[in-house]
């Protein structure tokens, strides 16, 4: 074959993107530091996973439909900075093969080269021995070879043969790799989806089945509408709410009292039974309101018989609740668009307290574990309504998808504040200043964060060697913004270990911020000790709530 349709790109790009996905957890071990949160894998993962589900949906169209398929589905799923990054070169390459109705060597040569040039405009400081270094490797040979290509599967053989080249060759490209004794996690799943794409071309059939992820707002739309109702509902083990009095006919004794209440019990529960001289007052939650009555007809005649199917009145009520929301929302959005409003990007629910008594407006659950999408970022600013909007990343894996969303976004302006970590994303809320313009304010809140250092706290998933460290796994490692500060096998003393250099002559300020897995009291032993250290330097302690990281460290 020396061309490629559209069935065939189709069934190509799907089976890419299977192949990734059942390879992300490797992918994810590759991570240069053994914290338990690597996510290279999953994250390009989630973003091509994005662009299969659009793709998949279209059963029978032309390459220009799956190009913008393709092209849009990445773009708004992207996460993390290899997702971001994929999704660029997946952008570069569908520009070129539109409105086109087959693809050749010299065609796709053209796409693989256009997407390496799109990736690197997309990135601020690009690294070679990176997935753009794979990328790139890839291009310049296939433009070697397409003049001349007899046939696409020899043509594509050379090409995954010289991607998987330099994969191998990064470790001596970045020395950090080499360190760890890993190959790059991006390129690595970058030739997992170029695999994949070859393999489908070469015959190799996969379940091509596909979900994709979902945005943080549709998980909430979900829940409102749906999940809460069946979780609540489950949860009512009875349906029926069946009440009634029975005028009684003979003496009720409190054997007759006590053996109603057991049948009743017996087909059902929350029972209230009230036992008068004349009369008889039953509630009980039950499926078989009938069998109550009749029981009840043993001992009298009934009266004021009623009964409530709680299962739809409670669907009823959820629904209310669900669409008195979204008619709140609608409204607000209808409404005049405020000055300006704040998105943070925030996990633990204690740091969230804090970003929301700084004045943010809108929290993206995210972090290290789960990066959101540019498809969040992007709901997010629709859901602020203001006419400026900042975004506080407050991670550097979370930057570029950040700047995808202020790309996309035409109704408003949007300013990205670099923050990479959660003090950074504090200190640049609190410098915030009402009455200067958003340039300055972007530009000051931007100055701020430089003056803050920060120090994370967690364990090793592996043994590793990395920053001259020794470390085996389970050990306790102190993370501070350029790499592995401390390791050790005590929590406390890894943190006072990383401290003393994090700590100079012009700090004035130590914050710690617990995580969930850190008590209370453990914190303030810490505290304690860190101001017998260091006796003139305000310490201040708060409850962050963050999984993984014991503790977070700000030092100004």
């Amino acid at each position: 074959m020396n061309t490629i349709d559209a069935a065939m790109l189709r069934k190509m790009f799907l089976t890419g993107a299977k192949n990734l996905d059942l390879k992300k957890d490797w992918i994810n071990e590759l991570n240069v530091f053994p914290v338990p949160d690597g996510d290279t894998g999953t994250n390009m993962t989630l973003t091509i996973m994005s662009a299969a589900k659009a793709v998949h949906e279209i059963s029978d169209g032309s390459i220009d439909d799956y190009a913008k398929a393709i092209s849009s589905g990445s773009l708004r799923g992207a996460r993390g900075n290899s997702g971001v990054i994929l999704s660029q070169l997946l952008r570069g390459f569908t520009k070129t093969i539109r409105d086109h109705e087959e693809l050749d060597a010299g065609l796709i040569s053209a796409g693989m080269n256009r997407a390496v040039e799109t990736a690197y405009k997309a990135v601020m400081k690009p690294r070679e021995g990176t997935i753009l270094t794979v990328a790139k490797g890839m291009a310049v040979k296939a433009e070697e070879l397409a003049p001349e290509a007899a046939d696409l599967a020899g043509f594509f053989a050379e090409i995954v043969a010289e991607g998987n080249a330099v994969l191998k060759r990064t470790p001596e490209m970045l020395p950090v790799l080499k360190e760890a004794g890993v190959v790059d996690s991006g390129g690595q799943g970058l030739m997992a989806v170029i695999e994949g794409v070859v393999d489908a071309f070469n015959g190799k059939e996969l379940d091509l089945s596909f979900e994709a992820p979902e945005s943080e707002k549709a998980k909430e739309d979900k829940t409102a509408a749906g999940e809460r109702k069946e979780i609540s509902t489950d949860q009512i083990k009875y349906g029926y709410c069946t009440e009634f009095i029975i005028d009684l006919s003979k003496p009720f004794s409190k054997e007759d009292e006590r053996k109603l209440s057991s049948y009743l019990t017996s087909i059902g529960d929350s029972l209230v039974l009230v036992a008068d001289d004349d009369m008889v007052k039953v509630h009980v939650h039950t499926d078989h309101p009938g069998l109550a009555f009749e029981k009840g007809l043993k001992y009298g005649s009934l009266t004021r018989m009623k009964v409530d199917n709680m299962r739809e009145e409670h669907e009823e009520k959820i629904f209310k609740e669900s669409r008195k929301a979204k008619e709140t929302e609608e409204a607000a959005q209808d409404g005049p668009r405020k000055a300006v409003g704040f998105i943070s990007v925030t996990i633990g629910d204690g740091m969230s307290e804090i970003f929301k008594g700084l004045g943010v407006d809108y929290l993206i659950e995210g972090g290290q574990t789960m990066n959101p999408s540019t498809e969040d970022m992007l709901e997010a600013i629709r859901r602020v309504h203001a006419e400026t909007v900042f975004i506080l990343p407050n991670n550097k894996n979370v930057i570029l998808a950040a700047n995808q969303a202020q790309n996309l976004t035409t109704d408003c302006k949007v300013l990205v504040v670099p923050t990479r970590t959660v003090p950074q994303g504090i200190a640049a809320m609190i410098n915030f200043i009402p009455e200067r313009s958003a340039e300055e304010n972007l530009e000051n809140m931007t100055e701020e964060i430089a003056n803050v250092k920060t120090g994370e706290v967690t364990y090793a998933v592996r043994d590793t060697r990395i920053d001259g460290k020794e470390i085996k796994s389970g050990d306790i490692m102190g993370l501070g913004d350029a790499g592995i500060l401390a390791v050790g096998k005590d929590i406390k003393e890894v943190t006072l270990e990383m401290l003393d250099q994090l700590v100079d002559e012009d700090t004035e300020l130590v914050s710690i911020y617990n995580g969930k897995d850190f008590s209370e009291e453990d914190r303030e032993d810490l505290v304690a000790r860190v101001e017998e250290k260091y006796p003139d330097i305000e310490v201040e302690a708060e409850y962050g709530g963050q999984p993984i990281y014991y503790c977070v460290l700000s030092v100004e």
